[in-house]
């Protein structure tokens, strides 16, 4: 589940970056690449779990399934949380840096 959620979740992103190619301010490649290595690290975990457990792989408990889901769920938001921080301290279109100055006057 864990492997699924990040997929998906970098696929969306992928698909929102590509359509705001173009101007990019909102650093959605950032985000891409944080969901794509989250993918492929879940990949390599899933091989590794593959080849320990055979066919035992294929039949998770649904305990074990839910765990996943929100270790899945957590990585997506820990993700979002980050970009956002990077977002902010970049300000792209500069409106906290007016907001800032703004209360200052």
């Amino acid at each position: 589940m864990t492997l699924i959620c990040s997929t998906f979740a970098a696929i969306v992103c992928t698909i929102i970056w590509y359509k705001s190619l173009p101007k990019n301010e909102l650093r959605i490649d950032i985000l891409c690449w944080m969901y794509w290595g989250a993918s492929i690290m879940w990949f390599v975990d899933a091989i590794f779990e593959y080849v320990e457990l055979k066919d035992a792989y294929f039949t998770p408990a649904p305990a074990d399934m839910l765990n996943d889901f929100f270790l899945g769920i957590s990585v997506v938001a820990l993700g979002l949380i980050i970009w956002l921080i990077i977002l902010l301290i970049k300000d792209p279109r500069g409106v906290l840096k007016k907001a800032l100055l703004k209360k200052e006057q």
